[in-house]
């Protein structure tokens, strides 16, 4: 057993859950029974997130709560468009916080909320769902490795 602390550059291997402060599941490796693994830096977590993380060993549990700032961020404005409702067809008609898919130029799909729909107007939020949300990360260290 390796009690090697975590670090820069060091394979991690964890559980982790993301809860929003209603005490509701917003994202959990539990579920899947799947650990994420990853290599401190190399850009899986946020830098907040890996902050939380560095000087834990193996076997280690905790918990952390996460300002948006420094966890998903604060909606960007810039995030919001406007599309007309004819542009949508009958199987995807639009409905408030429904979650729409929208095909990128480079043929990748981003997902959409659809926040409000005025007149032929339908806005669609690009935001991280979890952005403006104060997170609480709760991690279970399975390993780490050099």
């Amino acid at each position: 057993m390796s009690r090697l602390p975590i670090e820069h550059g060091r394979e991690v291997v964890m559980h982790f859950t993301i809860k929003l402060t209603d005490g509701s599941v917003a994202d959990s490796t539990k579920m899947s029974g799947k650990p994420a693994k990853f290599r401190m830096g190399d850009g899986s977590l946020t830098e907040n997130f890996e902050a939380c993380l560095v000087g834990l060993r193996e076997g280690a549990e905790r918990e952390f709560t996460l300002e948006p700032k420094d966890a998903f961020g604060e909606p960007n404005p810039d995030n919001y468009y406007y599309v007309d409702s004819a542009k949508f067809s009958d199987e995807t008609k639009p409905e408030v916080g429904a979650i729409l898919a929208f095909t990128q130029p480079d043929g990748t799909d981003l997902p959409g909320i659809v926040r409000k729909i005025e007149g032929p107007t339908v806005t669609i939020d690009f935001n991280h769902p979890l952005a403006g949300q104060t997170v609480i990360f709760e991690v279970e260290i399975i390993s780490v490795e050099p």
